[in-house]
């Protein structure tokens, strides 16, 4: 299994991995979610993020991985934290081990930058990236609720 870090070229490919994942995942899980913005806004972001170094952009197997440093948080002194901010596997190489080896080579990074703290989100009804991330270590450790406010957009969209 190839995973590379992705240099300024590669942004193009990490834009389409990124698009893919928006409409597999969000937009099928999240009504509010807006799955034109890739191809809006995704070059800018992404190349943007390529030549950060607090960040780390991905590719393997069709699909990619986003993980970044979090700036140091006063509230949780003694947490070096990153973050896994985005990752998709192409569906023809899932259950492939390239979603490991892309988390994998994500905690290293983490790691040689001192990180001591690392997470990532899913959706609760996503229950294979759940599945899949708990393979890979990680544990619940933040639950995130969420009420659908429907009558509150009932109320602001009468003013």
């Amino acid at each position: 299994m190839t995973v590379s870090v992705c240099a300024p070229g590669d942004v193009p490919a990490l834009v389409a991995s990124a698009a893919a994942l928006f409409e597999e995942d969000g937009g099928r899980r999240d009504p509010f979610m807006d799955t034109g913005w890739p191809a809006r806004e995704g070059e800018a972001y992404y190349a943007s993020l390529v030549a950060d170094p607090a960040c780390l952009c991905l590719l393997a197997a069709g699909g990619h991985l986003i993980g970044r440093l979090r700036p140091p948080d006063p509230l949780r002194p003694g947490a070096v934290s990153a973050v896994l901010e985005s990752m998709r596997v192409g569906p023809e190489h899932r259950r492939s081990g390239a979603g490991a080896a892309l988390v994998e080579a994500f905690l290293g990074w983490a790691r040689d930058r001192g990180a001591n703290d690392v997470k990532v989100t899913a959706y609760a009804a996503n229950h294979g990236a759940l599945e899949f991330y708990r393979a890979q270590g990680f544990e619940p450790f933040e639950v995130v609720l969420r009420h659908r406010n429907e009558w509150l957009s009932t109320v602001d969209s009468a003013h």
